[in-house]
């Protein structure tokens, strides 16, 4: 298999040639940092959507779900801090003329000692067996030692200047660290600025004379305006939440990576209201709901790790991400975060409208506090798609690429193959299809030999394939085979829907 950095590359070139995901505007050269889902994308990413959704709707009597409007009062973006508050520190190489963020040059460095200490430890980890005391290594080894004070030195410097927005000691640290333009080498940086991340437009008629109003840069604020809209109309008590799916804008320094990091991408974020003071051990529990979610999965519980902020943003008192494996190593997935009463307070504060909840119990009237969790849909979809594309060497020497996507998520569920187009075969197989259609996407392929077929099928990450051949017309059976484990088996047509639902159903990852 490939590194980690082509394994990227690999990803990328079989995400357009399967139609996954496509360059948007790729007659006109693209538009940079921007992506269509074709055909098959689009299928994987409402699997994604809809797990989640369940997850958090289906799953929970104490959570519905809206869909708010993407343009809002711009005093809304004033409220929330964004206006004033939503940058992030640029800096640029003089010599490259490549733009960074200078908090992603840092963490960087430390990842990568951090990955020097990994290293370390994978070679005592080999040289020692079982009788490796990991822990002890880390607190005795000279060299892990050595990296991991660095680390901690260079996190505590980092935290300090962002903290207190010192620019200046930014750009100090990264030129003590000497950090290095990443493609060129060249450590001939600027002085490190503050960028606004939001997205400007008018709304009106008119140029000139329109209001300006911005594009949201998260979806979390159509919850919070929502809030006694919905806990009104659906009689909620809290403890409960408000989740959304839906589309969110930032105009970031850097946007690379394939869509790990998109100017337009998808949020799923879930707001949940509670009792101040109880906040704590609703943030630990929504940490650890999450994590099971994804591991769920099957992706690896080795992929996955949580990381605590460094610099909490301006409403939070805790938060965290959770990090996946990615092709370019450990990067942020989720985010959960204790965002206190800031939200609903602030918008009472701008909107002069009480945004309370008075609970029955206690008699008491107050601002809930709130848990944020919050997913990239676009990054999820990267997660699945990396860890699931694998390239096999098989007994007989041949090899396949093959897509091993979750059942309850891969696009295409089930493809309906004849073994030949003739004798009565491709009848019988749409049969089939017409009995299959309505439960399953999937697809029917007559076209090539039965084993160019079949790799077809592994490559999109089909779980099922099923072949019908001459004795199917007389038995009424037909062979079933499996994409993981290329097994085969002979079922009855009748049991076809049964058999499929429950290897390919949601139900097994709850």
């Amino acid at each position: 298999m490939a590194n980690q950095d082509d394994k990227l590359k690999l990803v990328i070139s079989h995400a357009k040639e399967y139609g996954f995901v496509f360059p948007s505007s790729e007659i006109y050269d693209g538009l940079s940092a921007t992506y269509d889902y074709g055909q098959l994308g689009a299928e994987l990413k409402q699997n994604i959507r809809n797990y989640w959704w369940t997850a958090m709707t289906r799953m929970h009597q104490n959570i519905v779900g809206i869909d708010a409007a993407i343009f809002m009062h711009p005093t809304t973006w004033k409220a929330s801090g964004h206006v004033d508050a939503f940058n992030d520190p640029l800096i640029d190489n003089k010599d490259s003329k490549k733009r960074y963020r200078a908090d992603v040059l840092l963490e960087d460095y430390m990842a990568k000692s951090q990955a020097k200490i990994s290293r370390e430890i994978d070679k005592a980890k080999a040289r020692f067996g079982d009788a490796f005391d990991e822990e002890k290594f880390r607190a005795t080894n000279p060299n892990v030692l050595r990296a991991q004070e660095k680390i901690n030195a260079v996190q505590a410097k980092m935290k300090a200047a962002l903290e207190a927005s010192d620019l200046e000691a930014l750009k100090y640290l990264i030129d003590e660290c000497e950090i290095a333009d990443p493609e060129t080498g060249s450590r001939n940086w600027t002085e490190v600025r503050q960028f606004n991340l939001m997205f400007k437009t008018e709304m009106g008629a008119v140029s000139g004379e329109a209001g300006i109003i911005y594009l949201r840069p998260e979806t979390a604020q159509g919850i919070f305006v929502n809030f006694l809209n919905v806990q009104k109309s659906g009689r909620m008590k809290i403890p409960f939440g408000i989740a959304q799916v839906g589309k969110a804008f930032r105009n970031e320094i850097i946007a690379r990576q394939f869509i790990f990091r998109m100017r337009e991408f998808e949020q799923m974020e879930m707001q949940f209201f509670v009792k101040p003071g109880t906040e704590m051990e609703w943030y630990n529990y929504w940490k650890d709901t999450r994590i099971k979610w994804h591991k769920a999965l099957g992706l690896g519980e080795e992929n996955y790790k949580f990381h605590d902020h460094i610099k909490l943003a301006h409403y939070a008192n805790a938060a965290c991400d959770i990090e996946f494996n990615f092709p370019m190593g450990f990067k942020e997935l989720e985010g959960i975060h204790s965002r206190t009463d800031f939200d609903l307070s602030s918008h009472e504060k701008f909107s002069g409208k009480k945004l309370r909840y008075f609970d029955p119990e206690s008699n008491e009237s107050y601002v809930p506090f709130v848990i944020e969790t919050s997913i990239g849909l676009d990054r999820m979809f990267l997660a699945v798609l990396a860890a699931s594309y694998k390239e096999e060497k098989l007994d007989d020497g041949s090899e396949r690429t093959v897509l091993a996507i979750p059942a309850a998520l891969a696009p295409v569920k089930v493809a309906v193959l004849p073994l030949v187009k003739k004798d009565g075969l491709p009848e019988k197989a749409k049969e089939i299809v017409d009995m299959l259609k309505l439960d399953f996407n999937l697809q029917y392929d007559d076209k090539d030999a039965i084993g160019r077929r079949y790799r077809r099928q592994d490559a999109i990450g089909t779980p099922f394939c099923v072949t019908i051949d001459n004795e199917t017309l007389n038995d009424n059976c037909v062979t079933i085979r499996e994409r993981d484990s290329m097994k085969q088996e002979r079922v009855e047509i009748a049991k076809l829907p049964e058999i499929i639902r429950g290897k390919v159903g949601m139900q097994g990852l709850f």
